[in-house]
């Protein structure tokens, strides 16, 4: 089954056509925004455009090459996505593992296009960014050009330590071919190596319409009206988020308001809060509830400085110094770090908790 139809952000697809047509596309794009909001199949559209066959303007969906980008099978354009860390032990077969990881996704994908956020617990290690360097060195086997597709950089988290996958990738990034074009992805750009950010021109998507989202639920996911009409309400311009809406999101959430309820009351109960949560077999989950803590911070150091949260804040968040709430989103991020790897996930909230408590304080 091909990819659905890209919808929204039609200034910025006309910009890029444009640029496309006229062969001043930057070699390196990032694509920066909201979870959710189509940056990846962006990414797809601007590969299936650098390798149509058609005219300028929209890729024409009707020549071979357009339609190998549609079911994920054109030979120069490469999609990495987070994986799971690889079983093997030796380098070369971590790579292979890699690879045979990436192919079972894109094959999945084609069967189901319409898919969700990768497990919390994936990331691009150094077997990717391995594989995505042997790759790049290959000749382009029908196009004039390859294009490789980074999606959720934000995700290049080193297991092994230091930043060995962001740098391997840095080094492609810094004397890249030619005949190669990168199309990064990542919510936040902030959190990418800044020697990456520095070589990549961004490209900021926005939130999409509620209509836009509306149409896609209504056309595509085919949801009754009614549905899709309650799921646009709490999207907030995300088709990701629209479509997992299936409760999982909001269990995330009041797991992550537990967490500041618990370390707000004091008495210890932050540490019962601690202990109570699943142990490494829940990982995904616990990286998706340090997700929503974050979030959760954020909208009140956004309603801090008089903007307007994009949900509710809780009450015990309410009035709390900016600085503060700043900090702590800080101190969740470096959390959500520790947690891709062998971090015990009970001894790190318990520690989160004690910086979280002095830093909502100042």
């Amino acid at each position: 089954m091909p990819l659905l139809p890209m919808v929204g952000h039609e200034e910025v697809r006309a910009r890029l056509a444009q640029a496309i047509a006229g062969g001043t596309l930057p070699q390196t794009l990032l694509l920066a925004g909201p979870d959710g909001v189509g940056k990846q199949r962006l990414a797809l559209w601007i590969a299936q455009r650098l390798v149509c066959e058609g005219p300028a303007g929209e890729p024409c969906g009707a020549c071979g090459p357009c339609k190998r980008v549609l079911n994920l099978g054109h030979p120069d354009v490469h999609w990495f996505v987070p994986i799971q860390r690889p079983k093997a032990g030796e380098p070369d077969k971590q790579v292979e593992e890699a690879a045979e990881t990436l192919a079972e996704i894109m094959d999945e994908r084609r069967q189901k296009p319409l898919w969700g956020n990768p497990d919390g617990m994936w990331a691009h290690g150094v077997a990717s960014a391995r594989l995505m360097v042997r790759r790049v060195m290959l000749t382009p086997a029908e196009a004039k050009k390859k294009v490789m597709i980074l999606g959720d950089a934000d995700r290049l988290i080193a297991q092994e330590g230091m930043d060995v996958s962001s740098n391997a990738l840095l080094k492609v990034l810094e004397e890249p071919p030619a005949d190669t074009n990168f199309v990064i992805t990542a919510e936040d750009a902030r959190q990418l190596l800044p020697t990456i950010r520095s070589r990549s021109v961004v490209v900021r998507l926005g939130r999409l319409s509620d209509q836009v989202v509306s149409g896609f639920l209504t056309t595509h996911a085919r949801l009754a009206p009614k549905v899709a009409a309650d799921r646009v309400a709490a999207a907030e311009g995300s088709i990701g988020a629209a479509l997992t809406e299936d409760g999982s999101a909001a269990k995330h959430r009041d797991a992550a308001a537990s967490v500041i309820d618990a370390l707000v009351a004091g008495d210890g109960r932050q540490f019962e809060r601690a202990l109570s949560q699943p142990p490494f077999s829940a990982r995904g989950d616990f990286s998706a509830m340090l997700d929503a803590l974050g979030q959760l911070l954020a909208d009140a150091a956004r309603e801090g400085t008089g903007s307007a949260p994009r949900r509710p804040v809780p009450k015990s968040l309410k009035g709390r110094p900016v600085a503060g709430l700043t900090a702590a989103s800080e101190l969740v991020m470096a959390a959500r770090e520790a947690a891709q790897g062998n971090a015990n996930p009970q001894l790190l909230l318990a520690a989160l908790a004690l910086d979280l408590e002095e830093a909502l304080c100042v």
